[in-house]
């Protein structure tokens, strides 16, 4: 269903009955609605990130939810959509962090190195955010962070905004590392996102524990 691995991680958290009316709930939904991302899309972050392969973790809410926009990984669009303000800004700290400047939009050359690009909702309604809220995904995606924090590898957690860092609590490892901030949205970028370097503290982080780290330029 998603990848070899996950779905030996996940086997149990699938047969579960919200999981069973979850995929009843967005099989209606992708029926009868406009919905993002593309059905064969959701599982995206899974698929392009194996359990055994994930480094970081960035945690988004749910999919954009703009025509064309979602692709199944978080805070990433195609690279023939607009970039939306949120990952404008990430990239204007990407490059104040690291020098790096980002030229495409798709991040699907990040969740190939081990970066798992996951929102807590998975899919979204044409125009109306949060509309996918509450309705199983969020169980599943908390259990994605809890399985991961049994691994003894270590990982890099990147939380942004009270959101993403509600799921603090999920994270009790001591092997793992928290990199936190409040959201690179226009609204509270520069109430301290700005500044964060998330990205050279990841990479700080993953050189220590020996493993090798994210090329954020590709």
């Amino acid at each position: 269903m998603i990848n070899k691995t996950w779905d030996i991680v996940l086997k149990d958290e699938l047969k579960k009955d919200y999981f069973k009316k979850l995929g009843c709930f967005v099989r209606d939904e992708y029926t009868h609605k406009i919905c993002f991302p593309e059905y064969k899309n959701i599982f995206d972050a899974l698929r392009y990130t194996d359990y055994d392969e994930v480094k970081v973790v960035i945690l988004g809410q749910d999919p954009y939810h703009g025509t064309g926009e979602a692709h199944g990984l978080s805070f990433s669009v195609r690279d023939d959509v607009k970039r939306p303000p949120s990952l404008a800004n990430i990239f204007k700290e990407l490059e104040d962090d690291l020098h790096i400047k980002k030229e495409n939009n798709d991040l699907t050359n990040w969740a190939k190195q081990g970066v798992l690009l996951l929102n807590a909702i998975l899919s979204v309604v044409k125009d109306k955010p949060l509309s996918h809220k509450d309705k199983g995904w969020e169980i599943f995606t908390d259990n994605i962070i809890r399985l991961l924090n049994e691994r003894e590898k270590p990982i890099v957690f990147i939380l942004w905004g009270s959101y993403a860092r509600s799921k603090k609590n999920l994270i009790t490892n001591k092997n793992h590392y928290i990199v936190e901030s409040v959201h690179p949205s226009p609204l509270s970028a520069y109430n301290g996102f700005f500044g964060s370097k998330p990205f050279s503290k990841t990479n700080n982080f993953l050189i220590k524990n020996g493993i090798e780290p994210i090329d954020w330029g590709k």
